[in-house]
């Protein structure tokens, strides 16, 4: 039993899953709303969330937030509810891409989830979310070259962050900052190997969702306002 009790890991040292840095990166986006954090703050938080690798770590990033002090009473992770658009392809919130000796495009009116996982092994990928459906405000995506050549495009009026790196090839992200705090924020993480990963914004491109997003949040709080 002692020896038991030895051997127990305590929970700061856990490895970190994706919903648990999923729950992080709500609260944040819910500090931000608030004006708890600015723009600046919000951004650098949810890139060091990314990168977290304990769960002690991921608690670091909120520990100054009210809701770290909070008593949970609804599942950590509650995903938006979709608004279905005509025309507009399904995808879960986590998909993957591959291209192994081919090449793959996604592109048009299709719905970007919370996670997406891009593979190019000897391949080409066309990743354009110009015209996708935004569910969530942010949007990660790990994209792996090896060999391969990976494109990301995003419209000019999101936010887009890049953390990733090359071993004897390419990885470049554009940083773009979007004027609305609401706008989604793509996160564009992984490697390239002997090939390519390019994340930019389409010149001329915007999603539209953003100005519903706003009045969803603007009804939000009139309903809780009357509710009181």
């Amino acid at each position: 039993m002692d020896l038991q009790k030895q051997t127990e890991t305590p929970v700061a040292e856990l490895r970190a899953s994706d919903a648990d840095r999923d729950r992080i990166a709500d609260i944040l986006r819910e500090a931000l709303a608030e004006g708890r954090l600015t723009a600046d703050e919000h951004a650098e938080r949810v890139e060091g969330v990314l990168s977290a690798k304990t769960v002690g770590e991921l608690e670091v990033f909120i520990r100054d937030l009210p809701a770290a002090h909070a008593r949970p009473a609804a599942p950590a992770y509650t995903p938006v509810p979709p608004r279905p658009a005509p025309g507009a392809i399904p995808a879960e919130p986590d998909g993957n891409v591959v291209a192994v000796l081919s090449s793959a495009r996604r592109r048009g009116r299709w719905r970007a989830g919370r996670r997406l996982h891009v593979y190019a092994v000897f391949g080409s990928i066309e990743l354009d979310l110009t015209e996708a459906i935004f569910e969530y405000q942010q949007v990660v995506i790990r994209a792996f070259s090896i060999f391969g050549d990976v494109q990301i495009r995003v419209p000019e009026n999101v936010s887009l962050r890049g953390t990733g790196g090359g071993v004897l090839g390419n990885f470049e992200a554009d940083t773009l900052d979007s004027v609305d705090s609401d706008a989604p924020v793509v996160y564009v993480d992984g490697w390239a190997v002997l090939g390519n990963v390019e994340a930019r914004p389409k010149r001329g491109k915007s999603v539209e969702d953003i100005l519903g997003r706003v009045q969803d949040k603007v009804d939000r709080k009139l309903r809780k306002h009357l509710d009181r």
